[in-house]
Order: structure tokens, then sequence, then C-alpha cells
């Protein structure tokens, strides 16, 4: 028996390790998504409608949706500069910004919130320069969008890095060699290449926002109609002990999300197809 066979002879089979994915799913995901559906599911249509389209929860939808995507909009652009820097540039600090972008990952979500809400607040260290402006950076749509932002960027930074490590060089050199423009060479051959990892960085920052909780409540001031969030009225509804209410606006949230990701990875294959033919 070669080393091949043997190899492949010790890695489990495709039955047992398919038969452990799929309990693990369903643990995990799966029973746990159709108990939520279950749940809405006590609620006969008329108050299920009802609760989904009443007022205050559409204006949690628009501002949870409306904030979420200017959110990973923003951490898509400069996301994108982020990862530039760290992967083409070598300078003093690198390793310690490298660091700090997944700052995001490792706090804890209320400390998070405390944070930007000490910096943001009327009287923090930038909102209270921007008060007499007009400016809210807190207890605003605004503060909201401030919050998404920071806890979406790492999702974007480390998406991309891979892809501009793995990034050909040659190709740009050829384009320059040939006359290309840096700008030319950037929307052409760069912009193409990278198009796949922008969508899945955009993806990802935008679910994360989505669902997002504790950075927010402390800057928003959860205002019905105003900064009130969706993830916020669902914990009200729970508290009001109107579990078949907070799993029916979870369900609109869960439906909609899982939309997104279809369309989004429909795009990813249409570049990726379209990157190739190239």
């Amino acid at each position: 028996m070669n080393m091949h066979s043997r190899s492949k002879a010790m890695l489990p089979g495709f039955g047992i390790t398919m038969g452990y994915t799929l309990l693990y799913l369903s643990v995990i995901v799966l029973i746990p998504l159709a108990a939520l559906f279950l749940k809405a599911a006590t609620m006969d249509w008329n108050d299920f409608y009802n609760t989904i389209t009443s007022p205050r929860v559409l204006a949690a939808y628009r501002l949870t949706f409306g904030a979420s995507f200017i959110a990973a909009m923003i951490n898509t652009i400069f996301g994108a500069l982020v990862a530039w820097a760290i992967v083409r540039y070598r300078f003093t600090g690198r390793q310690l910004l490298d660091a700090i972008i997944d700052l995001p990952f490792a706090m804890p979500t209320a400390v998070s919130g405390i944070a930007l809400m000490a910096i943001y607040g009327p009287t923090g260290l930038i909102g209270k320069h921007l008060v007499p402006f007009g400016i809210k950076t807190a207890i605003s749509p605004l503060g909201i969008v401030i919050a998404l932002t920071f806890i979406g960027l790492p999702f974007v930074v480390r998406t991309l890095q891979p892809a501009l490590e793995e990034l050909d060089g040659e190709a740009e050199q050829a384009a320059a060699s040939l006359g290309a423009s840096r700008w030319q060479t950037f929307w052409r051959i760069i912009v193409p290449s990278l198009l796949p990892s922008l969508l899945t960085g955009f993806t990802l920052a935008f679910a994360r926002a989505l669902g997002e909780y504790g950075s927010v409540i402390f800057i928003a001031g959860n205002i019905p109609m105003k900064t009130e969030i969706a993830s916020l009225l669902i914990i009200s509804k729970l508290d009001d002990n109107d579990v078949p209410g907070a799993a029916a606006i979870a369900v609109v949230m869960l439906v909609a999300t899982l939309l997104i990701l279809l369309l989004v990875q429909g795009i990813q294959s249409w570049s990726q197809r379209i990157t190739g033919r190239n």
C-alpha cells in the first residue's frame, strides 16, 4: 500500500464526516432556527402581520437595515484602504495597527458601547465639539452608524488581506509597461481581482451589523420610532413576555438576511465567472 492510500485510509470516511457535520449543524443552527419559526407560527396570520407591520417595527427595520448598509459601505471603502496599507507597505507601527484592527472582535460589545459613548456623547471628547454645530453623534441615527462601523471594520480588512497578498504583481507591472496609468491599472486589474473579496467583506460587515446590540444601545438612546433598532425591539418584546411577537420580528430579520446573503453569493459567482473569462 502506497503512502497516498495509507493517508486516505487514516482519514474518516465521507459518511461519518457528513453525519457529524449534519448533526453539529442541526444542534447548533438548524434546530434553534426551526424553534424560532415554530414559536412565530403559534400566532395566527393576522396577529403575525400586524406585529411585523406596526409603525414602530417598520421604523426599527428601516433604521437597522439602513444604518447597517451605510456602515458596511463605509467599511468596504475605508477597510480596503487599511488592508492595502497593511499588505503593500512596510512602516513603523504596522504590526500594532494590524493588531488594533482586531480589537472590535476581542472587546465585549457593551464595553465598545460605553467607549463610543465616552467619545461621541454630548460631553465626550469629540461629541462636545460637534454639538455647537448641531451635529449629534449620540442619541441619533449617526451614532448608530458609528457603532456599526466600529464593529464591522475587521470583517472587511481580514477578508481583503489574503486577496491582496495573493494579487498578481506581474499583471500590474505588465499593465504599467504597456503604458497604463495608475488609475487604469487600479480599475482594470486590481478592482476586478478584489471584487469577490470586497463583496464578501461587505456581506459579513452588513450581516454583523444587522444583529448588533451591545455596542448600539448606549449610543443610540433607544427612542421608539427614531433611534430604536430591531434587536432592541426584540428584547423589549421579550421583557413584555411577548415571545411570539419577538419571534415574529426575528423571523423577518432572519429571512431578509438570508435573502441578502443569497443575492450577494449570486453576485460573487457572477463576478468570479467574469473575472475568469478576462
